[in-house]
């Protein structure tokens, strides 16, 4: 009789744990499902919007239509500011991954002095607010065209370099990271076996390093693509990017036109992210 009561108890309590645990797990689904819909809602309702019929949004909607990527593809001051913009993304990217990988690679050598200091100026950008770092950069140049008595604001060198400066970040924490996790072991086993140390960067170094080169790449062309605070106290006449092309449209006309722009850079942006979330994970530096 006792026996049965003993085991009757540890059934209950075997079956009260499990119900428990069953609840916490609804409740740690439906907070991670309402967080997620929280942060995703607005892209959602971007990209709904686009598809609106009304020139004006009006809920609920009187139709559905393409009109307005029709519209977004026919007005020449988006395709031009595609245009430079992804010329500016890819250049940018390139050069923020030779000098930030240059960069991570020297701050990764123990002996060299001053290398906190270093990396602390290389990653300011991170925490210094957009807006100032634009202004900051303006004016820099402002005082750059006194000393060198030539034009620099409005160029597209000057933005290129700006866009680089705003990228390297980027590219130094996912090289970093990468080079946190290589086996020193291997290049060690490269240079004794009698490779030099151009050798040893080229033929063992620089492969260990693909997925974080790759990753930083696109990473840093997602940053240059969609800025707007650093680009547009330096843009000069016809120059105009895309995020500046959806400012400038906004000042006249509110229609679902730009909400198909945002829509498609909505959509490039996601696939480079996934893509660069193949090779090196996005925790890692964000």
């Amino acid at each position: 009789m006792g026996a049965t009561l003993v085991t009757d108890s540890k059934s209950q309590l075997l079956s009260q744990t499990q119900w428990v645990a069953k609840l916490l797990s609804l409740f740690k689904f439906v907070g991670l499902a309402s967080i997620y819909f929280f942060m995703l809602s607005p892209l959602i309702f971007v990209i709904w919007l686009s598809f609106f019929a009304d020139s004006i949004p009006a809920f609920p909607p009187t139709g559905y239509s393409l009109k307005w990527y029709v519209n977004a593809w026919e007005n020449q001051a988006f395709m031009d500011g595609l245009v430079l913009s992804l010329k500016l993304g890819v250049i940018a990217a390139f050069g923020s991954v030779v000098f930030g990988t240059a960069a991570a690679i020297a701050l990764n050598t123990p002996t060299m002095v001053g290398r906190s200091l270093i990396r602390s100026i290389l990653l300011s950008p991170l925490v210094v607010p957009s807006i100032v770092a634009g202004v900051a950069v303006y004016l820099f140049f402002l005082r750059a065209e006194d000393v060198l008595d030539r034009n620099v604001v409005g160029t597209f060198p000057a933005l290129v370099i700006a866009h680089i400066c705003i990228t390297i970040p980027w590219t130094l924490r996912l090289v970093t990271a990468n080079l946190e996790s290589i086996d020193v072991t291997i290049e060690e086993a490269a240079r004794n076996l009698g490779a030099s140390a151009m050798v040893v960067f080229w033929r063992v170094t620089l492969p260990m390093l693909r997925p974080a080169i790759v990753a930083s790449t696109l990473f840093s062309f997602i940053i240059s693509f969609e800025n707007l605070e650093v680009t547009l106290p330096l843009v000069g006449p016809g120059q105009t990017t895309l995020p500046i092309a959806i400012m400038q449209y906004l000042e006249f006309s509110l229609d679902p036109t730009i909400a198909a722009v945002s829509a498609v850079q909505i959509a490039l942006l996601a696939i480079v992210m996934v893509v660069s979330n193949r090779f090196v994970k996005i925790s890692q530096v964000i």
